[in-house]
């Protein structure tokens, strides 16, 4: 056992010889990613900042209404946001909510297609799925170090951090959607002589929609859910109070940045989920 504790396995130092391989090689590449990154999200939170809060909460629920003609959710949208804009965090609900949206747009177009074809390719869901099961288990921090040393300081890792811990869910449930659609389905399609194209938009598709917008509403939660720990890497938004009141202890501005948290999570949660499974707020 001693030789065993002695020859320590260098995996670390693999790591960070290959992290520095590709900041020394490829650092074009990711300031690339990091400023077209930085500047959709930063022009994003100019525009909604750009329009007064009224025009949004307006906004806001008139989609809640549309979506799901429930006078109770439209009620408590009004309500919710209007207390975000009287405590104050208005203009970081907006940072959280483009740096969510846009984690959420990013995982569902990269995720979705991947889980299609994790459906119709049972080898390479048998490869992705440990894959899968390491980027939501490992602590995030573990994984906001090399997006860190990537893509520099501010909301870019984040971003990233986000989108790595968030598009399992979408990936996932594409999956288990696709692989549940009815055979007797599939071969109706078949018999009446649709392409594979035809088999996925018009059968595999709608018959998986509800599965496939369970997922892009776990991934809007789990993206809400790194807030806080984007912030630690200079992200904006309401992440920023929260680790701000911890480092002093400030508890009324940690409740406050909280409460916000959590309303922004319900707002969204309730508006995403799929119209006809929402009940009364």
């Amino acid at each position: 056992m001693n030789w065993l504790i002695e020859h320590k396995l260098p995996i670390g130092d693999w790591m960070e010889v290959f992290f520095d391989w590709l900041t020394l090689h490829a650092s074009g590449f990711f300031d690339l990613i990091s400023v077209s990154l930085e500047w959709l999200i930063l022009s994003l939170i100019d525009l909604y900042l750009w329009l007064p809060p009224l025009v949004i909460i307006t906004l806001t629920a008139a989609m809640a209404w549309l979506l799901h003609r429930s006078i109770g959710l439209v009620i408590f949208v009004i309500l919710a946001l209007m207390l975000i804009l009287n405590l104050g965090y208005w203009e970081e609900m907006i940072q959280t909510f483009v740096l969510v949206i846009t984690a959420t747009f990013l995982s569902v177009i990269i995720g979705i297609p991947i889980g299609i074809l994790a459906a119709h390719n049972k080898w390479f869901y048998s490869i992705l799925r440990p894959v899968l099961d390491l980027m939501q288990t490992i602590p995030t921090f573990v994984y906001l170090i090399p997006t860190l040393v990537l893509f520099g300081l501010g909301v870019v890792p984040g971003l990233i951090s986000t989108i790595i811990f968030a598009i399992a869910a979408p990936i996932r449930l594409t999956y288990l959607g696709i692989s549940r659609v009815p055979e007797e389905l599939i071969e109706a399609g078949r018999a009446f002589g649709s392409t594979p194209t035809q088999l996925l938009l018009k059968v595999e598709l709608p018959a998986a929609m509800a599965s496939i917008m369970a997922g892009i509403t776990q991934c809007i939660m789990l993206s809400l859910s790194m807030v806080v720990i984007a912030a630690l890497v200079g992200a904006d938004g309401l992440g920023k109070p929260v680790v701000r009141a911890l480092n002093t202890v400030n508890i009324s501005q940690g409740f406050e940045a909280g409460i916000a948290i959590v309303l922004v999570a319900i707002i969204l949660d309730r508006i995403f989920k799929t119209p006809g499974n929402t009940q009364e707020v």
